[in-house]
């Protein structure tokens, strides 16, 4: 692992204090494990193709043929249109596990770090293509809402009000679709939503607001953000879980949940897929363990195949 690359661990980023640098360090690991990549023993299927270099345009890597061989090439012919995009962030009660405060003392990111940390991430990246980035931030409701623009002066605003993000006390059942609806009603141009949440939330109506948004013409990337605790269920002995949303407690040894739990976690993915896929929208599980250039890739071969 490079220096560089070694950005891509949210237990690096964690030490890093500044937004800004975050992001930068994020895109630059990301764009050095691109450049890194063991090109050895491929033959280039097109002559329109060649092999990625550091600096190229990411929009002309063929996203097709990484998908096939695991090599990175660029399209030489292929001009891409600029896209549009904004970032929804959930900053409810739910995000904050472990709290800010705990993640912060035993040095790795809580959820919501990790998605601040990715939106700013995609935020730098699209900006340095030429995309539009807007933000949009939610509790129980919409509480922010910055238009997209594509200049460099916006991407430090849009990462200063990232940086100012504390996690919100309120707490709703249904914050994720009243901010979907908002911002189905809000964006009249046609773009790309990504969706960063644990989506922890009322199923039925986070999906009637998927649909408004699909209706009205957005592409839709969800990102389900868990701590790995939650997506491992790894607790042993008596334990207190408390909702975050209701703050209710339950008391009872984690043994006999953990089967139950993880079935119910799988099928909650299972359905946002399925929903997804009927809106040729994708849905990403990622948790706090893993690597940032997971969900950058997805962005990137999302874009492609998009627009």
């Amino acid at each position: 692992m490079t220096s560089a690359t070694r950005y891509l661990r949210p237990d690096v980023i964690a030490q890093v204090q500044r937004l800004d640098l975050r992001a930068r360090f994020i895109v630059e690991g990301f764009l050095s494990g691109l450049h890194g990549s063991p090109f050895q023993g491929f033959s280039v299927e097109f002559s329109e193709h060649r092999k990625y270099e550091q600096g190229d345009d990411l929009r002309l890597i063929d996203w097709a043929v990484y998908a096939r061989t695991d090599r990175f090439f660029i399209r030489k012919y292929q001009a891409e249109t600029n896209l549009e995009c904004y970032l929804l962030v959930d900053t409810s009660a739910s995000m904050d596990y472990p709290s800010q405060a705990e993640a912060r003392r035993v040095g790795r990111l809580s959820k919501l770090d990790y998605a601040i940390c990715l939106a700013a991430a995609l935020g730098y990246l699209m900006i340095s293509q030429q995309d539009a980035v807007g933000l949009a931030r939610f509790d129980d409701r919409l509480r922010l809402f910055l238009p997209a623009r594509s200049k460099r002066g916006h991407l430090m605003r849009l990462i200063g009000e990232l940086a100012g993000v504390r996690p919100s006390p309120d707490r709703s059942d249904l914050g994720l679709s009243s901010a979907l609806h908002e911002m189905a009603a809000r964006v009249r141009k046609r773009g790309l939503m990504i969706v960063l949440s644990d989506f922890l939330a009322d199923v039925d109506a986070t999906i009637e607001a998927l649909h408004h948004l699909h209706f009205r013409g957005h592409e839709i990337i969800l990102f389900q953000v868990l701590d790995w605790t939650e997506a491992a269920f790894p607790f042993e002995g008596l334990c207190t879980f408390e909702d975050p949303e209701t703050g209710g407690r339950l008391t009872v040894q984690p043994d006999g949940l953990r089967s139950a739990y993880l079935e119910a976690l799988r099928a909650l993915a299972e359905r946002y897929r399925r929903e997804a896929s009927a809106m040729r929208a994708d849905f990403v599980q990622v948790d706090t363990s893993m690597s940032f250039d997971r969900a950058l890739v997805q962005f990137l071969m999302d874009r492609q195949r998009r627009f």
